[in-house]
């Protein structure tokens, strides 16, 4: 369970929380544990769908971003240096003389984080668990401006990205490979599951007799650069958790570039729960067009729930698969 540094920093290394003034906690994942914080003065801020439906569920208020002042800010650290520099930027501002915290793993970068912001500001105090860390700090003012990110940036290949969101720098391979296999006539109605910064209903939108377009997005930074990328009417944004994701009208068809990782974990049932969820909304005669690497196991799923399963094209690294006629209907 996440969240035993913040607890032993509390309880046995004296550090003592503003006694008044609202709490922010930075993008916690759903384990995290903050039965320790006084949860009438939290606010979680998470953009991630399904990590702030679990923390709302708990009777937590929580926000998408962050905004107005706080008395104290916990960031729970990302694993792009940049989303990070960005949060702490961002927490500062916040947090006029309060009290900042960020805990991280070794692996998403806290040593490095912590050997910054020495240069910048005196640490308090740091404690190191399982293998990671926490610290904690006061800054005077505008120690860290120049961290801050702009809302939005074109990458190399002219859409606006943020830092931390997928395949922020440049368009993905597997998804320019999945958009050059699709084709020409996709349908009417076209649901494009886990939908990022909207590359491939870029791609979908020039494809005859499109009518609409659902992009369904669990991370609201990636869905509002969708919203910048894509200037087309016929666009219907969702933030929403893609495999629970119930439309009002049946697709034509389901696009998808499945994540398969949670944190840095490889976690190939998630592209499964992807899949079962695109046959949950397709029609007797839908059509199914997604890529992944290689090496994943889709095709038994693929197979289970829908008629007919072929790989149309791909290459050493990632398959692009065409599934027909869903057979089941339940997720």
């Amino acid at each position: 369970m996440s969240g035993v540094r913040l607890r032993l920093v509390l309880d046995e290394e004296g550090l003592t929380l503003p006694e008044t003034g609202r709490i922010a906690v930075i993008a916690p994942d759903a384990e995290f544990d903050l039965s320790m914080l006084p949860r009438d003065r939290v606010d979680v801020v998470q953009s991630f769908y399904p990590h702030h439906t679990a923390f709302s569920n708990l009777g937590y208020t929580c926000i998408p971003t962050l905004g107005g002042n706080y008395a104290a800010c916990l960031i729970c650290l990302p694993r792009s240096k940049q989303q990070a520099r960005a949060l702490i930027a961002q927490a500062e501002a916040a947090t006029p003389d309060g009290l900042i915290l960020v805990d991280g793993q070794k692996v998403s970068g806290i040593e490095s984080v912590l050997r910054e912001a020495r240069g910048r500001v005196q640490i308090l105090g740091t404690l190191s668990k399982a293998h990671g860390k926490l610290i904690w700090f006061k800054t005077p003012g505008d120690c860290f401006g120049d961290w801050a990110q702009p809302n939005a940036a074109q990458n190399k290949d002219g859409f606006h990205t943020v830092p931390g969101i997928f395949s922020a720098d440049a368009i993905d391979p597997a998804s320019a490979l999945l958009a050059a296999s699709l084709p020409q006539k996709l349908g009417r109605v076209v649901a494009d599951m886990g939908a990022g910064w909207g590359y491939l209903s870029s791609q979908i939108f020039t494809r005859d007799s499109v009518e609409k377009v659902h992009l369904i997005e669990a991370e609201q930074m990636a869905l509002d650069c969708a919203r910048r990328n894509i200037a087309d009417q016929r666009a219907e944004f969702h933030w929403a958790d893609a495999t629970t994701w119930a439309p009002a009208q049946t697709p034509d068809s389901v696009v998808m570039n499945p994540p398969f990782h949670i944190g840095r974990r490889g976690e190939p049932a998630l592209g499964q729960a992807f899949i079962a969820a695109a046959a949950a909304v397709l029609g007797s005669s839908g059509h199914l067009w997604m890529v992944a690497n290689r090496h994943l196991p889709y095709e038994s799923a693929l197979n289970d729930l829908f008629v007919k399963v072929e790989e149309t094209s791909g290459t050493s690294k990632f398959k692009v698969l065409h599934a027909h006629r869903p057979v089941r209907r339940r997720r």
